[in-house]
């Protein structure tokens, strides 16, 4: 069961330690590498998460998988968790990991759906102008193609949306003709 203020608690940590031994760079690089292995290997996270396995199971398995591809301090991280019990916690850890290191690089991420994969021109001009608008130094770019949308673009900043797609404007038009005064109620 995901626990994200156990998650919270771990990422601060280790991004306050990494900070500390001057690693924060390469265990970002780690974490998101484990982050990409959590979403992409749903077995992975199976054993994490299954009560049947061992810790000392689980613990040769994560170490298996991360041989040479992670630092010390990082597989330090790891083998505390599973000596704590929280292995089952890995992905949600590694995600609160990459927010809290975004929130200290002062990071902010805008998220780009569009009907088909937007140019890089495109791109680029959507950021510069979300820096120049929001004031933002760092922004990163999540793109999304969702055919269901027709046309346009979604951008979304924050708590901030920007529907420009044509499906939103093929439902404004359908809920004015719902709505139609000139038509009368005939019973």
């Amino acid at each position: 069961m995901p626990n994200p203020r156990l998650a919270t608690r771990y990422a601060k940590s280790l991004v306050d330690l990494a900070i500390e031994k001057g690693q924060l760079e390469t265990v970002f690089a780690d974490m998101s590498w484990l982050h990409s292995v959590c979403k992409t290997n749903r077995d992975f996270v199976n054993v994490l998460r299954s009560p049947i396995i061992k810790a000392d199971v689980k613990k040769k398995i994560i170490e298996a998988v991360t041989n040479g591809r992670i630092s010390e301090m990082t597989a330090a991280f790891n083998r505390l968790i599973v000596t704590k019990g929280r292995e089952s916690n890995l992905p949600e850890i590694t995600h609160a990991f990459i927010e809290a290191y975004k929130t200290k690089k002062n990071i902010h991420t805008i998220k780009l759906s569009t009907a088909t994969p937007a140019s890089d021109e495109i791109k680029k001009a959507i950021i510069e102008q979300v820096k120049k608008s929001a004031g933002f130094e760092n922004v990163e770019l999540e793109e999304k193609v969702d055919a269901d949308l027709i046309g346009g673009f979604v951008l979304q900043i924050g708590d901030k949306l920007v529907d420009a797609s044509i499906i939103y404007d093929l439902r404004a038009i359908a809920k004015q003709f719902e709505n139609n005064d000139f038509v009368y109620k005939v019973r």
